[in-house]
């Protein structure tokens, strides 16, 4: 939605560098172009390189949160988690550096849910990064989670980052091919 928007800081910004995953501010008066919009986040490049800004951070860059889409709810009312709302999450996480969800890029291995006895469900993501020292691998992790844990009836969420299998370009849906190029 705001991929390719110039802007000027108007305050000092909290964000997290990429590729090295570590917090920096970003100073007001930064100019910068906005290279990616998606998941509720963007990634922004700055003098300082590519950044990830949290959507609560828009202001900064003299923009207002998008009008949430209305999607129907499919909260259960039996107090039950389907594994396709788990996915619906899953496929809101992006890599920021890649414009692709981490389901279509194939990084989510296997997802389990678990019926708690004290009632709601526990739900165990497997997932991978496209390359073992990334950096941005806790920030990707913490944010399935968050996405995850907001899906009325789960009680947590644990995300696991492995490394095996190795992750390659054969993994990706044929539309992350198509919309990556490499088809």
């Amino acid at each position: 939605m705001y991929e390719n928007t110039e802007f000027t800081l108007s305050r000092d910004c909290e964000a997290i560098q990429i590729p090295s995953g570590h917090k920096t501010t970003v100073p007001a008066g930064t100019q910068g172009v906005i290279t990616q919009s998606l998941g509720g986040s963007y990634t922004i490049a700055t003098y300082q390189g590519l950044a990830r800004i949290a959507e609560n951070d828009l202001d900064a860059l003299g923009l207002q949160k998008p009008q949430a889409q209305e999607t129907p709810k499919s909260a259960r009312t039996d107090g039950e988690v389907s594994e396709e709302e788990v996915w619906n999450q899953l496929r809101q996480c992006y890599d920021p550096e890649i414009p692709v969800n981490i389901v279509d890029l194939g990084l989510v291995y296997d997802c389990r849910l678990i019926k708690k006895e004290d009632g709601g469900t526990r739900v165990e993501v497997k997932m991978t990064l496209t390359a073992p020292g990334c950096g941005m691998g806790p920030v990707i992790a913490t944010d399935v989670k968050t996405k995850v844990e907001s899906i009325p009836n789960v009680k947590s969420a644990d995300i696991e980052v492995v490394f095996d299998p190795v992750w390659d370009r054969s993994m990706m849906s044929d539309a992350a091919k198509l919309q990556l190029g490499m088809w």
